[in-house]
């Protein structure tokens, strides 16, 4: 019962949405032409219609445009039921008919890259012969293995003089990693091999909790269709008939099959024509069918989802048809053409032209916000893409009411303290360059990182004690003696896939709410938050931004990932080093507050792509008493009707974000929390270049971009080694190496011997560099410098002309 609720709750959120026009050379309709996906774009090759085609097609799923691509190379000729698998960007295609009656076995490869062909000959198997010239065959990939399954070949030589011969025959393809293939062989499998069949479907599915991948086979013709199910274990090479639950679909041919999830999904084919629920005779009559089914392949339990009673439903359902195609982008499904073959003969066909698309469940959440800019009453966001959505749905929460302004100071009564930030990693052949506004000019690859310390006192005991520490904008305590900066957390992070070592990574800390307050604590709860982005540019243009964050959850955000420092001392294990003290406006019972009470969300707007100016939001009504309910039930509010509220500045917002498909809003992402400037602070330095020489290296920036006034001075700080053992492993020293006018200096390798080696990620050295007007100090802007494997078990010794 639960089973069948569930299906039927499935089948009522599945919505068909039919693409209604779309740009550029779209293909004439055919039947038999094969599909794959890579990334947003779907490419499709070969089928007939009144003639074999041989023109490759691609269609963009993000900007609705279909596009021919200029192929070169060993460009195969038109085929039509051939087998057509996607490796990463190379294509691969085997057989099928390439004129009637004449059917191939020449193996192709497709570099989408470059979009060039190339014609590959793999080795014969060492017992046995090639796979003969055939049709209708599965063609599956897993791993660097093709495996090859069934068909039907022609017996006779003469093309006119079809003598069809059904096949059942296994063989499996490997291929070399990138570009080309080893060649072919017969494995010995065990089990009683599927009987012989043609335009039969076969996928590959692994599940993630027994890593055991299997190949299901489905359907087919063999004089008469079928409807069997066929399971191969790969790893043994074992044919086995599993047991399934459920009601099976009707024999079919020409159909498709794909994975999504752990799910199956078939769609359309020919069927037996029945009559009061019962299947017609051997040789009776079939049609094309819309049904639409899936098999849950961890239960291998059939689910029906369209029924062939439904096919009447004219525009809110893709049309009967059978030799179509069938691809999934994400989790979004494409159907595209195919022939209607209903109660006509084989040789009377109407081809569809229509394109449809169906989301098969909730989009996943989104990467968590990604900072880009703060000014005193806005921010610049951005979020890691989702594919095949509609939108976004982007809320705030503030933690504060209207803020209250203390000698000309905007500081909100409730503002937690944090020092939030981007982190770039630029990787590109020429300068390390990053400027801070992440706009990037060069072809390279982008990693942005950002992330906040967040820091609230348990008590104000010693808060006379401190008075007479004067700490600037950023938290920080001005003294003669060598400079500390206070310890800061980094969050775990992931390693990126980039060929450069020796690059920079950025990020930007904006200052602390309380600029002037002298409130400290003996103990000083600190809570991190880590961006990460990925993003590539060509001629300006970001192409992808991919993001990942660790934050507080919704239930308990400021303590999943806090630790306690006993005090707020920071002690590097040298001597006559200075203290630094950390500052906190809030009062015990306000952080209690902000642990407890159910926080409020509202709503910023829906956005198209991944990225918003934020400035205002919209304010509830007063008879919405939940926007987390509203938007679970899809309930998108007219916003001409609600009331907007302006962002303030010295503010701390948290953010989530959630996409929308076809199925609904999905879930939020995890929270991110960034805190808008307090006017009169310098922003922070842009720009940075690290140069490299024998003795030494030569570090440069820019100026703010706003410095709010005269640059007085900047400072440049080094992360170093201490002997000091932290509650937190990951809390890092630095020590001021630079004070002046100049947006430049050089970091000796005397100095660059002391430094730390952070390895949250990648291995790195870290810099900070901040600009100070009359006010005080701005956002420091923070760089990891990546290095190559340093041997954590010898002092580092640095040969700067191998870096």
């Amino acid at each position: 019962m639960a089973a069948a609720a569930a299906a039927a709750a499935t089948t009522a959120a599945l919505s068909w949405r039919r693409v209604p026009s779309s740009t550029g050379p779209v293909p004439r309709s055919r039947h038999g032409h094969r599909a794959v996906a890579i990334r947003e774009l779907v490419i499709i090759f070969g089928g007939g219609n009144e003639g074999i085609a041989d023109e490759l097609h691609v269609y963009n799923t993000a900007t609705n445009q279909w596009f021919l691509p200029a192929v070169r190379g060993d460009i195969p000729p038109g085929c039509a039921a051939h087998g057509f698998v996607c490796d990463g960007t190379r294509i691969l295609v085997f057989g099928g008919m390439v004129e009637y009656g004449r059917y191939s076995n020449d193996l192709y490869e497709l570099q989408a890259s470059r979009w060039l062909w190339k014609k590959v000959k793999p080795q014969p198997p060492s017992i046995g012969s090639l796979p003969c010239p055939r049709l209708g065959h599965s063609f599956s990939l897993y791993g660097n293995k093709c495996y090859l399954f069934g068909g039907l070949a022609n017996e006779s030589e003469d093309s006119n003089n079809n003598i069809p011969r059904y096949l059942n025959d296994f063989y499996e393809l490997e291929l070399q990693h990138g570009s080309g293939v080893v060649g072919w062989s017969i494995p010995m499998t065990k089990g009683i091999l599927p009987s012989p069949r043609e335009s039969h479907t076969a996928i590959v599915y692994c599940r993630k909790d027994l890593g055991n991948p299997k190949m299901y086979i489905f359907g087919g013709m063999c004089g008469c269709r079928l409807n069997d199910l066929w399971e191969l274990d790969i790893e043994t090479m074992t044919w086995s008939r599993p047991e399934t639950k459920g009601t099976v679909p009707l024999p079919r041919s020409l159909h498709t099959a794909n994975v999504i999830g752990n799910k199956m999904y078939v769609f359309g084919g020919w069927v037996p024509q029945t009559v009061e629920d019962e299947i017609s005779a051997h040789d009776g009559e079939w049609k094309c069918t819309s049904s639409f089914s899936y098999l849950n392949l961890d239960t291998t339990e059939w689910i029906s989802l369209i029924s062939d009673c439904q096919e009447d439903k004219k525009n809110l359902l893709p049309g009967p048809r059978a030799g179509h195609c069938a691809v999934a982008v994400g989790t979004r499904l494409y159907i595209w053409s195919g022939r209607d073959g209903y109660r006509k003969a084989w040789n009377n066909q109407v081809c569809c032209k229509d394109l449809w698309y169906l989301d098969t469940e909730k989009p996943p959440a989104p990467s968590q916000v990604q900072l880009i800019r703060a000014t005193t009453n806005s921010f610049q966001v951005k979020w890691d893409e989702v594919p095949t959505v509609e939108g976004y749905l982007l809320q705030l929460n503030a933690d504060s009411p209207a803020p209250t302004v203390t000698g000309g100071i905007v500081v909100p009564e409730t503002a937690l303290l944090n020092s939030q930030g981007i982190k770039l990693d630029l990787h590109s052949q020429t300068n390390h360059m990053v400027p801070n506004n992440v706009q990037v000019t060069s072809n390279s690859l982008l990693k942005l990182e950002a992330k906040e310390n967040i820091t609230e006192p348990e008590n104000i005991a010693t808060q006379e004690a401190t008075k007479k520490n004067h700490l600037d904008s950023r938290g920080f305590k001005e003294s003669n003696a060598p400079s500390l900066l206070p310890a800061c957390t980094l969050g775990p992070q992931t390693s990126a896939n980039v060929a450069e070592l020796h690059d920079l990574d950025i990020r930007t800390v904006n200052p602390d709410a309380s600029v002037s307050s002298t409130v400290s604590s003996t103990q000083t709860m600190v809570t991190q938050q880590a961006v990460k982005t990925e993003s590539s540019s060509t001629n300006g243009a970001v192409v992808k931004d991919e993001t990942s964050l660790t934050t507080f959850s919704s239930k308990s955000e400021v303590a999943e990932t806090t630790f306690i420092m006993p005090s707020t001392k920071v002690r590097t294990g040298h001597t006559n080093n200075s203290t630094v003290h950390l500052s906190k406006t809030t009062p015990l019972r306000q952080m209690a507050t902000v642990k407890t009470r159910e926080r409020q969300w509202y709503d910023v707007g829906i956005f198209k792509s991944n990225s918003a100016l934020v400035s205002q939001y919209y304010l509830l009504p007063e008879e919405k008493s939940s926007i987390s309910n509203k938007v679970e039930n899809a309930d998108v509010p007219d916003y001409s009707l609600l009331k907007k509220q302006d962002l303030f500045p010295g503010t701390v917002y948290r953010f989530r974000v959630a996409a929308i498909n076809g199925c609904g809003v999905g879930p939020f992402s995890k929270v991110s929390e960034f805190k808008t400037c307090i006017p009169g602070f310098p922003g922070a330095p842009s720009m940075v270049r690290i140069t490299k020489s024998v003795d030494c290296i030569h570090l440069s920036w820019e100026p703010p971009v706003s410095p709010s006034g005269n640059i007085l001075e900047y400072s440049a700080y080094l992360a170093i080694r201490t002997t000091q053992v932290h509650e937190n492993p990951n809390q890092l020293v630095f020590m001021k190496i630079y004070c002046g006018l100049k947006t430049s200096c050089i970091v000796t390798a005397a100095q660059l011997s002391n430094a730390h080696v952070d390895y949250t990620s990648r291995p790195a050295i870290v810099f900070r560099i901040s600009a100070k007007n009359d006010r005080g100090y701005g956002p420091a802007t923070q760089v990891r410098w990546l290095q190559g494997k340093v041997d954590t078990k010898c002092s580092v010794k640095w040969d700067l002309s191998a870096l």
